[in-house]
């Protein structure tokens, strides 16, 4: 997996300042991606376990809230599989710290639905997740004016929540 940014003091993507992970490589491409040049997966440097220890490093001040994954597309299969170990590793150190995902696969279709059929490790991914922001980019739904997602077909999800009561329970309901 190859990754295209790394931002250690982000307030956007999450509560909080956090650690965010830009991952490359994304099928979607959907019109008026903010980030279309991580689309190619070979964009940017190689994620490597040197870069892992660095983001887990950058997590450790108290003052960090989280980690949050995005792109590209988190969850494309080799990027999901390269990214395991550092959400293990990640809730291993600290566990009071989210963990926030933006994909654009759909949580009840794709992951729940495809992914976790297909790929056994899926479960355990999801073990590490609070929250799932799920669902292509729309550009005739942008909306600037919502809080951690950019159109609004775009849900908060928050995963344990949903997983333990079987349906989807949102975020912002949460909170």
């Amino acid at each position: 997996m190859n990754y295209a940014e790394i931002k250690n003091c982000d307030i956007a993507n999450g509560p909080g300042v956090r650690v965010t992970l830009f991952v490359s490589g994304c099928t979607h491409h959907c019109e008026g991606c903010f980030n279309e040049e991580t689309w190619n997966f070979q964009y940017g440097q190689p994620f490597t376990q040197k870069v892992q220890e660095q983001i887990l490093t950058e997590l450790a001040p108290d003052y960090i809230a989280g980690l949050t994954l995005l792109g590209g597309e988190p969850l494309e299969p080799g990027n999901r599989q390269a990214l395991l170990p550092l959400l293990r590793e990640a809730k291993r150190r600290y566990p009071h710290k989210t963990i926030w995902c933006y994909t654009g696969y759909l949580y009840e279709q794709d992951i729940l639905g495809r992914f976790c059929t297909e790929w056994e490790p899926m479960e355990e991914f999801l073990s590490y997740l609070d929250v799932i922001v799920d669902g292509e980019f729309i550009l005739s739904q942008k909306d600037i004016s919502l809080q951690f997602r950019g159109s609004a077909n775009q849900r908060i999800i928050a995963v344990q929540e949903s997983l333990a009561q079987g349906e989807i329970v949102s975020w912002e309901d949460k909170n």
